[in-house]
């Protein structure tokens, strides 16, 4: 993190220039004019005024989550995910994509949420929003929690529940308390909410400015108890008794979890901001269709796949769904920018929503708590197909008989331009369900449709491939990382950034041993369990 951030949460000052100075960090998208007015002298705000402005903030905020989304999260876990590759190569080849990561990408997929999330949220907090306006705290927690739980989970400690507590040195805590703590924050944030929606029903204080629900509480409170089934099972293998009782809350708890794709959560763009993926696929050319993901979308027929994907333009194959093995050994981005891409014209167009979760992933979290044997899971192969057939309405395509495909497997990889990145399928399972299958391959059944499901979430998917095994992707072709990290069973974290080492050095010293292992990408985050799944 920035110095500049530790003295702005350290000092934990109810000044209100302080307060509207660092919302205003949001304000690179937008803000509403009456939010700039009372800007204009912000000495003269009392606190219940600052909170009367705050929910023009909300929106920018929200985007915030993926703010410099190419380095923070596109050359790195879209990449590992096997969603995605660029054809780009990026220092000559010697970056994230081989194993051989770099500090700068790295540090903005740690440093930024604390800048362009934690630190407004520590200025909302501040304005005495807890008390004079718990339901906009209910908001800000929960966009909170979905912005750390992602650099938890790329980095494993991080600074969390004492952030403010030293303006020299801010300590790190362990995964296990960082996720303990974001499940004390959903328990605030849901509690918030049913109590605000009880006593005033159809009312909210985020209409108009809410990119996400346009300000609907009730979909807010399905967002929150999801994102608990969410991360309950990210722990299973390292805490089960944890794990089953905040899933078995989840899937109890009042209001419910996203169900149908009018539930799903994704932040709209708005003041001229543009979708990421868009914005690193088309202007910038760096963004093609991974490998993996072409192997099971062809191997399964997938009705998705053109709404995912574009084919090719290469002149040798056009027309043809053909991805970029990661790790590809590319002399020239012009070889590999007439590969298959990413659905621009379409799908993830210059003003399309980014997607925060979705019902389809919350049927596949029911279907592993259903196999799990979980209350309150129902059955498992039902959540499976509804998960299936949920992301196809999602996507708009017909999924015909898809759930009873019983013979289609994904399909080997073989690069037109060079050889020495072909391989076989890693996978040979099958979509239809099939009730005596073997606890592991049900899982790996589940896992697949989740990954296929919730693209292009590449930060969730790369979460539970590390988690679980599943889906079976290829492997870097060229590992670039001095055997650091084993190609077989593949990367598994990033490194701390140098700048915390700069700025926050006795602190992310200490955070190594509760890292337990190198600060490395080999190196299995706590959740991230070296056992079976069952």
């Amino acid at each position: 993190m920035k110095l500049s951030l530790k003295n702005m949460i350290a000092a934990g000052q109810h000044n209100y220039k302080m307060v509207l100075s660092v919302l205003m960090i949001c304000s690179v998208v937008s803000c509403t004019k009456n939010f700039e007015e009372y800007n204009t002298n912000p000495n003269s705000l009392t606190d219940d005024q600052t909170v009367a402005i705050l929910p023009s903030a909300y929106g920018p905020l929200q985007q915030e989550i993926f703010h410099d989304y190419q380095v923070a999260q596109n050359l790195s876990a879209d990449a590992y995910a096997g969603y995605m590759m660029s054809p780009n190569p990026f220092a000559g080849g010697i970056n994230n994509m081989t194993y051989a990561l770099i500090d700068g990408w790295n540090q903005a997929g740690f440093n930024q949420q604390y800048n362009y999330v934690m630190g407004p949220i520590s200025k909302i907090a501040a304005a005495g929003t807890r008390t004079k306006a718990p339901d906009l705290w209910a908001v800000a927690l929960l966009i909170q929690v979905e912005a750390m739980h992602r650099v938890t989970d790329r980095f494993g400690p991080i600074p969390y529940t004492q952030t403010g507590v030293s303006i020299t040195s801010i300590p790190y805590d362990d995964q296990k308390t960082v996720y303990e703590t974001f499940f004390k924050q959903l328990d605030t944030a849901a509690n918030n909410l049913q109590a605000y929606i009880a006593a005033n029903p159809g009312k909210t204080q985020l209409a108009g400015s809410d990119l996400v629900y346009n300000g609907d509480y009730t979909q807010w409170l399905k967002l929150a108890n999801s994102l608990r089934l969410r991360l309950a099972m990210r722990i299973v293998k390292a805490d089960p008794v944890m794990a089953k009782k905040e899933a078995e809350t989840a899937m109890s708890a009042p209001g419910g979890l996203l169900a149908v794709p009018g539930d799903d959560a994704a932040v709209k763009q708005s003041g001229g901001r543009s979708n990421d993926l868009w914005i690193v696929t088309e202007p910038y050319m760096d963004n093609r269709m991974g490998a993996s993901l072409q192997s099971y979308l062809t191997g399964y027929k997938d009705p998705r796949l053109p709404v995912y994907c574009s084919p090719a333009t290469d002149p040798l194959f056009k027309g043809k769904y053909i991805g970029i093995r990661i790790g590809s050994n590319i002399k020239s981005k012009d070889d590999y920018t007439t590969y298959a891409s990413l659905n621009t014209t379409t799908t993830f167009t210059q003003t399309a929503p980014q997607l925060l979760m979705t019902a389809a992933e919350v049927w596949f979290l029911k279907a592993e708590a259903a196999l799990r044997g979980w209350t309150g899971a129902g059955d498992v192969q039902a959540n499976y197909e509804k998960g299936i057939n949920t992301s196809m309405q999602q996507w708009g395509v017909a999924a015909g008989d898809y759930i009873n495909n019983a013979t289609d497997v994904p399909t080997a990889y073989a690069d037109p331009k060079n050889k020495a990145n072909d391989t076989t399928a890693f996978s040979t399972i099958t979509i239809k369900w099939e009730p005596a299958a073997t606890k592991e391959k049900q899982l790996e059944r589940i896992i697949t449709q989740k990954w296929l499901a919730i693209f292009p979430d590449g930060q969730e998917a790369w979460a539970d491939f590390r988690r679980t095994g599943y889906p079976k992707l290829f492997s870097v072709v060229n590992n670039k990382s001095n055997d650091v990290i084993n190609t077989t069973i593949q990367i598994r974290r990033l490194p701390f950034p140098t700048s915390e080492y700069n700025t926050n050095g006795a602190a992310v010293k200490n955070a190594l041993g509760l890292l337990g292992g190198a600060d490395n990408g080999g190196t299995r985050l706590w959740w991230d369990v070296n056992k079976g799944n069952f």
